[in-house]
């Protein structure tokens, strides 16, 4: 209030020295310039200003105020708790999924040994085929006796049976590999969405505490700035800044000593010329 009304004092000042000047035909830049120049309209300036300076730093100071309530509000010991009860328990689920991803993951260079086993085999059993239809083609060109035929016909028929059941052994363990290698996948794919849970809740609560504490910072610097202001307003206003300097009259000098009149000396007769001799 004491603010507002040494500014309303500062304007009426200025309008009365800018009504004098018009009456008394000085331009009013003149006027004013005189005005704000003397040293009474300097300490209203002055004192104006640290007021406008401590307003501003108040009102910023409310504002980092807001500002730090909802950090803490966004940050409060329930909210955090939250969050702290969502990384453990997705942490289990981690812990879980991961030690069900290494047990099914162990198997599998045996599983794939096994494959690669049942796939030389088949080849194995495929190459003894095709050269028994090689050989039984080349005896018909040949014309070979019936027996002959018959007998490589036979053993076609044989390597066929046999190369079906080791293709069928290797289908079979490729897919117990193929399965095995699905439900690690799965469990692996399960690990790492929880751990990018785990991550997003992490990061989550570190950014409402970073918050946090820039709001704190921010707000600590605010009030700092207002004190700084206040004081600076406070001094203005004091006796001593807006009361103006009197200015002490000069002492008056010593008169100075009166001339003393002569004397005046008794009427002398005159004095007879000396008579010249004749």
């Amino acid at each position: 209030m004491n603010d507002i009304l040494a500014r309303r004092a500062r304007r009426a000042t200025l309008g009365i020295a800018l009504s004098a000047a018009l009456a008394a035909g000085i331009a009013p830049v003149t006027a004013i310039a005189a005005e704000t120049s003397s040293p009474t309209g300097a300490v209203a300036l002055q004192t104006e200003d640290a007021a406008a300076a401590k307003e501003k730093a108040y009102a910023a100071m409310q504002e980092a105020l807001k500002t730090l309530e909802a950090a803490k509000d966004a940050a409060s010991p329930e909210k955090l708790a939250e969050i702290d009860d969502d990384i453990a328990a997705f942490q289990e689920i981690y812990d879980m999924v991961v030690t069900e991803a290494a047990k099914r993951r162990e198997p599998l260079p045996a599983m794939q040994a096994n494959v690669d086993a049942a796939q030389a085999k088949y080849d194995e059993a495929h190459n003894r085929t095709s050269g028994l239809q090689a050989e039984l083609n080349k005896a018909i060109d040949d014309g070979a006796s019936n027996e002959t035929i018959k007998q490589l016909r036979s053993e076609i028929m044989s390597a066929e049976r046999r190369e079906k059941s080791c293709e069928d052994d290797l289908h079979h363990c490729q897919r117990r590999l193929e399965s095995q290698e699905r439900q690690v996948q799965y469990f692996e794919s399960e690990a790492e969405e929880a751990k990018a849970h785990i991550d997003e809740d992490i990061a989550k609560r570190n950014a409402l505490l970073g918050d946090l504490e820039k709001a704190q910072a921010a707000y600590d610097d605010a009030c700092k700035a207002y004190e700084e202001a206040k004081a600076a307003a406070d001094k203005a206003t004091s006796p001593e800044i807006t009361k103006p300097a009197e200015t002490t009259k000069p002492s008056s000098s010593a008169q100075p000593a009166e001339t003393a009149q002569p004397a005046s000396s008794p009427a002398t007769g005159k004095y007879a010329p000396s008579s010249s001799t004749k």
